[in-house]
């Protein structure tokens, strides 16, 4: 009797298990259906013939409509037939929604940047810093042809801000081309929010060091800066490293302060730049900065691996300049270009264009900054905007081929020097 009635227990028990098992199947199998009904409908809204409804008919994806047809126009080459580029390969609200005789002031400053898909994942923190117009040109090589084509016009469609702010651009080889990303599943499964679309970049993020690209192609920085400033029709341009980030509310205190100057087509605003360990959170004004780079946190950009290329900014005096906390930007000194110094500046749209001769590592923005000099432009040093990049950069973290590309550039750099004297002869300014 008694081990009958254990049995039973044993039974009823046994019976309870498997009816939670069960119930645990149907709830997973009914989840896995949600899920992939969700995705199919995300898939449906990235590619499908509509963008939802409106007054009860289907809507247009517009944004679909205008990558499509970007693409279709399979770009244009740069000078030397090396390069296609897809200008405009998405536009932002901000863009799409100028009109001539727009208020000048709504169109002042841009944020000019570059990058491979490698480092696009920085777009994220620098879109939340800036919160105002972006161009970003990407240079994407190989199967990250199609992946960059695939993620940007994720961003674009699940991320609010960079839909609103963001216009992008596509460099790729000449015999490559990208192609609306209609059958690439692959590429979306999983995405759902601005977030997911990040956090997928980010598994890209080490995919080869610096501008140690597969296949030993050369990153073409100074064309993507000059794709990156081309894409906007503000009337000043900042140009930086995606892996770079302004000080807080640069654009609103530039805006102000430029509205009292008169304009002056000849003068450039420097902003010092700093490099920050790793480790530390990025400071917003120059106070924050200050505290740092007097514990040793933050020190000049390039202090280590080329400290002269820094130097004339003239960090000592901008650190010990005192500047009220609430106080408007201003200009705290003028300062004569001299070699090597590569600044970065915020400068007017018309200032000349980076040399597309310059690749991978070394003498691409001080060509730039050697042509200011000559052209009779003046170097104006910014009261409290600076900027800052990511971690410290320390020789030996460099790829193996930097120091055969900085030899080939320095040669290319000379020549380019003997150009300046034809192209601005009346100029008693050299380099």
């Amino acid at each position: 009797m008694h081990l009958s009635k254990k049995c039973s227990v044993f039974k009823v028990v046994l019976s309870a298990l498997l009816i939670v098992a069960l119930l645990q199947l149907i709830y997973l199998s009914f989840l896995s259906k949600f899920h992939g009904k969700q995705q199919r409908y995300l898939y449906s809204e990235l590619f499908g013939g509509s963008g939802g409804k409106k007054n009860g008919h289907p809507e247009k994806n517009s944004r679909k409509e205008r990558l499509r047809y970007s693409l279709s126009t399979g770009g244009i080459f740069d000078n030397t037939g090396q390069y296609r580029v897809y200008k405009n390969l998405i536009k932002s609200d901000f863009t799409t929604n100028l009109k001539p005789g727009s208020d000048p002031s709504s169109n002042v400053l841009t944020l000019a940047t570059h990058t491979t898909i490698n480092n696009l994942h920085h777009l994220e923190s620098l879109l939340e810093r800036w919160q105002n117009p972006l161009s970003v040109a990407i240079f994407a090589h190989g199967q990250d042809v199609k992946f960059a084509t695939a993620l940007v016009y994720a961003l674009s469609f699940f991320c609010p801000q960079i839909q609103a702010l963001v216009d992008f651009h596509l460099v790729c080889l000449s015999g490559e081309m990208a192609i609306f990303p209609e059958k690439d599943r692959e590429h979306f499964a999983g995405l759902e929010d601005c977030a997911s679309v990040f956090s997928r970049l980010e598994t890209h993020k080490d995919k080869y060091q610096n501008y140690a690209i597969s296949g030993n192609i050369s990153y073409p920085n100074n064309l993507l800066r000059n794709v990156a400033r081309g894409g906007t029709e503000s009337s000043y341009i900042l140009v930086i490293d995606i892996d770079m980030m302004p000080s807080a509310d640069l654009h609103q205190q530039f805006l102000a302060m430029i509205m009292k100057r008169e304009p002056a087509g000849d003068e450039v605003f420097v902003l010092p730049a700093f490099e920050i360990r790793h480790a530390r959170k990025m400071p917003a004004t120059k106070a924050e900065l200050v505290q740092l780079y007097q514990v040793g946190e933050v020190r000049p950009f390039y202090e280590e691996l080329c400290p002269r290329c820094q130097a004339p900014t003239n960090y000592s005096q901008w650190v010990n300049s005192h500047v009220r906390e609430k106080g408007p930007l201003e200009v705290a000194y003028t300062l004569t270009w001299v070699d090597p110094w590569e600044p970065f500046y915020i400068g007017p749209s018309t200032v000349p264009l980076y040399d597309e001769n310059f690749k991978q590592y070394g003498f691409n923005r001080i060509s730039q900054s050697c042509e200011l000099h000559v052209a009779g432009y003046k170097f104006s040093v910014l009261s409290s905007a600076f900027m800052v990049h990511r971690g410290f950069k320390n020789q030996g973290e460099f790829h193996a081929r930097k120091d055969e590309e900085n030899k080939r550039n320095r040669v290319l750099f000379r020549s380019f020097k003997e150009g300046l004297k034809a192209k601005y002869p009346s100029s008693d300014r050299r380099c």
